[in-house]
């Protein structure tokens, strides 16, 4: 069973905590962890690129020359795809790009982006998350004192209005609640900073 150091706000020990082995500690699965990740890119698609057929395009509704007798190809419309200002053949229209990833795949992907975390020792786990004013500061030199200098994201169940504003404007945090964390957000930092509350959510979900 993995171990972790659950640490303060001031980057102490405060006591030891055993992960849950089956979300924590497992081997990462890559192919679902592409899977994945290729169906959540996918999905931040929005799909609403559009071009013109040459029905959609104006004009061209006169033949431009009559059918035989001028020694040039004939031609029906000035709105066909090879001609300038013409209609597009195959251009790409309004669709979807989501891709079905079963719910197990989905949900062994996740253990796998945690595992991976805890393996290469860059999972980070406090108590709670909390600062006494919305300052940029103040945060910044909360996460020196974990001894996180790298793009990091960090996962709570709920943050605090303060805790949201002190840290919107530094460029390598990301905030999310556990309940809406992805794979591709996991795989997406160096460092992962979890509270108790997160693991317990984890463990309580994927297990």
């Amino acid at each position: 069973m993995p171990k972790l150091q659950v640490l303060n706000l001031e980057g102490s020990k405060v006591t030891d905590l055993t992960l849950n082995e089956y979300v924590f500690g497992i081997a990462p699965h890559n192919q679902a962890l592409y899977d994945v990740v290729n169906a959540q890119r996918a999905a931040m698609r929005q799909g609403t690129h559009d071009t013109k057929t040459r029905s959609e395009v104006s004009g061209g509704g006169k033949k431009p020359w009559k059918q035989k007798g001028t020694g040039r190809a004939r031609q029906g419309s000035t709105r066909s795809p090879q001609w300038r200002h013409g209609g597009i053949a195959f251009g790409p229209k309004p669709r979807s790009y989501d891709v079905k990833v079963n719910r197990k795949v989905a949900q062994l992907a996740m253990r796998s982006a945690l595992s991976n975390h805890q393996a290469n020792n860059s999972l980070v786990v406090v108590e709670n998350l909390a600062v006494s004013q919305p300052k940029t500061k103040e945060f910044a030199a909360l996460l020196s004192k974990l001894n996180i200098t790298e793009k990091v994201l960090i996962v709570d169940t709920v943050f605090a209005d303060e805790v949201f504003l002190a840290a919107r404007n530094l460029p390598n945090v990301m905030l999310v609640q556990a309940s809406h964390a992805s794979v591709y957000d996991l795989l997406n930092c160096k460092q992962l900073l979890l509270t108790q509350n997160a693991v317990k959510y984890f463990e309580e979900v994927l297990a």
